[in-house]
């Protein structure tokens, strides 16, 4: 098995680095929002957000590309359900537009790196 971690820990990875940045970002922005979201919106945003971070974190020390590729395909499907936290945010008056902007930015450049490191991970056969 060939190894495809150049890198000693899942905190070097940039793809999770811009992911748990967009993590602060939610819990920064989402803390504003009215009291009566805290169990609904804000709870599944920030859940979300998290998740993109976390499944990088696991998927990166798994032993198979497989693996790894299906714990990153869970963060990309976390990326694209905060993406519709942002529109509804924004839709509901709880964002503003400079932050929608914020958000989608950090969320545009978190996806372009995980999709980088995917094909990376694709590179290397089992």
């Amino acid at each position: 098995m060939v190894e495809t971690n150049p890198t000693y820990s899942f905190t070097q990875v940039i793809a999770w680095q811009k992911a748990h940045a967009f993590v602060l970002l939610v819990y920064k922005l989402t803390s504003k929002f009215p009291n009566t979201e805290k169990y609904c919106l804000c709870s599944q945003f920030q859940r979300a957000a998290i998740s993109i971070a976390a499944n990088i974190a696991e998927g990166y020390k798994k032993k198979s590309s497989s693996d790894k590729l299906r714990f990153f395909n869970i963060s990309q499907g976390s990326i694209e359900e905060c993406r519709y936290y942002i529109i509804l945010s924004k839709d509901l008056n709880y964002i503003t537009e400079k932050e929608q902007i914020e958000l989608i930015n950090s969320l545009e450049e978190t996806s372009k790196l995980l999709n980088a490191y995917c094909k990376g991970v694709m590179t290397v056969h089992d």
